[in-house]
């Protein structure tokens, strides 16, 4: 899907996603004591960037879509608190090195070729000491999980995402998860999702 894509898909209603961050998200992140700027990497609807924000990061939350960042920027007005929202394509985004205290990627989906680059640049961005996460849907998840895009080469493992991350940060942990789900039908299921957290060296 490209940003016009996703644009149509994000004018249907209030909010594709629910306005709460992702739970793996928030069970990593919400001990992390904030250390000035934040991005937001595919930050879709901004309900991670928001709830950043909320905990005291400024936040910078960049996604192709226009309308996913224009509902963004509303949330952030609802729960008072401000975002910068950056409309940019992240094959071509960069920023400057040693810019944030910490840099998520949440459920970004691209061919690995092109998601590798992204995650190298995510990396670049954060100062030492300063944290690194992705949470996405796994590799293993259209076998033996439920829900997600379904395209291998639009799937990763944690340990491809380690790996490239691996020479300018320390994992801190890389793992498949297992997160509740409920089907069309209210049937539940499991999706499996990756998690990678490290530290920039």
């Amino acid at each position: 899907m490209d940003a016009a894509d996703w644009d149509r898909r994000y004018r249907v209603g209030e909010l594709v996603w629910r306005a709460e961050p992702n739970r793996f998200v928030e069970e990593e992140l919400r001990d992390l004591e904030p250390s000035g700027r934040a991005v937001d990497l595919a930050a879709g609807e901004g309900r991670n960037a928001v709830w950043l924000a909320e905990r005291g990061w400024e936040v910078d939350a960049v996604d192709f879509s226009g309308v996913a960042l224009e509902k963004a920027e509303r949330l952030a007005a609802d729960r008072g608190v401000r975002l910068r929202t950056v409309q940019a394509d992240l094959t071509a985004w960069t920023a400057p090195e040693a810019t944030y205290g910490l840099a998520l990627i949440s459920y970004l989906h691209l061919p690995w070729p092109q998601t590798a680059p992204v995650l190298s640049r995510a990396a670049a961005c954060v100062r030492a000491g300063g944290t690194l996460l992705l949470v996405g849907h796994d590799a293993a998840n259209p076998a033996r999980g439920h829900g997600g895009p379904q395209d291998p080469d639009a799937l990763y493992t944690p340990r491809q995402v380690a790996d490239v991350w691996r020479p300018r940060a320390d994992i801190v942990r890389a793992e498949t998860l297992a997160r509740p789900v409920t089907d069309s039908e209210g049937v539940s299921r499991t999706a499996l999702d990756a998690l990678v957290r490290a530290v920039r060296r």
